[in-house]
């Protein structure tokens, strides 16, 4: 039986005046998203002017998007005050860059709609996608690799940007990271619970720094914090 998806999409947004009303306007007409969340996480260029531009033009096929300003915290804080607002059954996270395709979300919720499986990520690395910087890449199989030995798993992608969740789980969750370490704190808590995680590709384009890709090597020394450190707790 296939059941109708009702989805909340939670953008956190710093800085991406460049492609932030390409990626809300794609994001807000995908079908089975009822709602986009927009939290602008202390934005200093021209974000906000973008956004507030693209509300008035009241652009076709735009559908419920609710706009919220914040200082900057980090993604993990923008994510916590999303997830206050969010109002659908299901919840996912789309970063305000164009490294993620809203055209795979119909493909991300589709075992959700048949009621086989409960959480879903898109995994980066089985799907499409263009080469990412070495150091990136070997930061993130690294992480990756600990979470499969530590958490007995074997996901390749952890810490994409695209999970599904029930909403009533995600909050369940009592996510606490503020930065980048909101990633593997969401799987590694998922994983302590015994849930099982399905993976499916999507099409994935990395940007570099000069493109305004943020992350940094500090982000992954905070998400090794998180993955010994929830693997040590009761």
């Amino acid at each position: 039986m296939i059941r109708e998806m009702k989805l909340s999409v939670i953008m956190p947004v710093y800085n991406e005046e460049a492609t932030v009303v390409e990626i809300l306007s794609k994001v807000a007409t995908v079908p089975m998203v009822k709602e986009v969340i927009v939290v602008n996480d202390g934005s200093t260029d021209g974000t906000d002017k973008k956004i507030q531009k693209l509300l008035k033009s009241k652009k076709k096929g735009i559908k419920k998007i609710s706009y919220f300003k914040k200082q900057n915290g980090g993604k993990g804080s923008a994510v916590r005050l999303g997830l206050e607002k969010v109002s659908q059954e299901y919840t996912m996270i789309q970063d305000a860059d164009l490294e993620y395709d809203p055209d795979d979300i119909p493909a991300l919720v589709e075992h959700i709609k048949k009621g086989r499986v409960e959480v879903v990520y898109g995994s980066r690395f089985i799907g499409p996608h263009s080469n990412l910087l070495f150091w990136h890449r070997l930061g993130n199989s690294f992480l990756n690799f600990l979470v499969n030995i530590l958490y007995d798993t074997t996901l390749t992608d952890m810490e994409t940007c695209y999970k599904v969740l029930p909403t009533k789980l995600f909050r369940e969750l009592d996510i606490r990271s503020n930065k980048f370490d909101m990633e593997p704190e969401i799987t590694c808590k998922l994983l302590k619970r015994g849930i099982n995680i399905f993976e499916v590709p999507i099409t994935y384009v990395g940007r570099d720094f000069s493109e305004g890709k943020k992350i940094s090597w500090r982000d992954g020394l905070d998400a090794l914090r998180v993955i010994f450190g929830l693997r040590i707790l009761p």
